[in-house]
């Protein structure tokens, strides 16, 4: 099975990550880590080349963190850092590498933050090619 596992750094990406190790035997699982650095905001022209290096090597550490945790569990994986939309780059990776199964967090948004933000998770279950599974949180 090949599975593309999407993270964002927060609590959500590890659960995202924990729920792989906890429902998925390693042999015969291969897992792709994904993570999208949105640059969409508006950056100040002198400070734009910064934040976009500092934003790529932040979203290098996250996959590399996850992989050493899938890795200790067992996993064959790979990784890859993205810079555009989420919501798309997901769907893409997961189309170009024929990916069985796409597995993300949910945020849990509502009303305006969700209005504003979107919904990442919802977006690529209604539009990718293959099953996708949204890990969530406890309310508490």
């Amino acid at each position: 099975m090949k599975l593309l596992l999407s993270i964002d750094g927060s609590r959500f990406s590890e659960a995202a990550t924990q729920a792989v190790i906890a429902q998925f035997q390693p042999q015969g699982t291969e897992i792709k880590v994904l993570n999208v650095v949105d640059l969409s905001l508006p950056i100040p022209t002198s400070d734009a080349a910064g934040f976009r290096e500092l934003s790529l090597k932040h979203g290098q550490e996250l996959v590399q963190k996850a992989e050493r945790a899938l890795n200790q569990a067992g996993y064959k994986t790979q990784t890859a850092v993205e810079e555009g939309d989420p919501k798309s780059k997901i769907i893409d990776q997961a189309t170009q590498w024929n990916a069985d199964l796409i597995v993300l967090g949910s945020h849990g948004r509502k009303g305006f933050d969700r209005f504003l933000l979107g919904s990442v998770s919802e977006s690529v279950s209604r539009h990718a090619s293959c099953s996708v599974e949204i890990v969530r949180l406890p309310v508490t």
